[in-house]
């Protein structure tokens, strides 16, 4: 997987002119979904998510993850997180799984997101055209693949 995360005041997520998500602060999640990924994969990166410290505390140092800060998520799929533009000016996005594994994926991920975080998560649509809108804070932004992760976490 490749995951950017944004920190933001506020997004929302929308299809055909309708907005199907929003949140106040927190994150915004975009998730890609490559072909070798396994299920241990999608446990770290939701793990990983739930726990980032992005958020500043009093002290003005971050330490805060969003459930401390009072945060929501949102998470949204995106498979040319997976394009490489090696050669040509096209993305190659032959890395990224095929509907079916990703949007299985995808729904897992943001389940074990709501659970392990528990702070209130929305997601987009999968497979849909989606605007979002984002008002960025800091700008703010990570970005990992699974492969860079540690285990999970025990117990959660």
């Amino acid at each position: 997987m490749v995951i950017v995360v944004q920190r933001v005041k506020g997004a929302a997520c929308a299809v055909e002119g309708k907005t199907v998500s929003e949140i106040g602060k927190g994150l915004l999640v975009f998730a890609g979904v490559a072909e070798s990924d396994t299920e241990e994969d999608v446990i770290r990166a939701a793990d990983k998510l739930s726990g980032l410290r992005i958020f500043e505390r009093e002290d003005g140092k971050m330490g805060l993850s969003a459930a401390d800060a009072g945060g929501e998520i949102m998470v949204v799929s995106n498979f040319t997180l997976l394009g490489r533009v090696r050669r040509g000016f096209r993305p190659d996005c032959t890395l990224a799984a095929g509907p079916e594994k990703a949007e299985k994926f995808y729904d897992m991920l943001c389940a074990r997101v709501r659970e392990v975080s528990n702070v209130r998560t929305v997601t987009g649509v999968f497979r849909a055209d989606m605007q979002i809108r984002a008002d960025l804070d800091g700008p703010f932004n990570i970005v990992f693949r699974t492969e860079d992760l540690g285990a999970p976490r025990s117990g959660a």
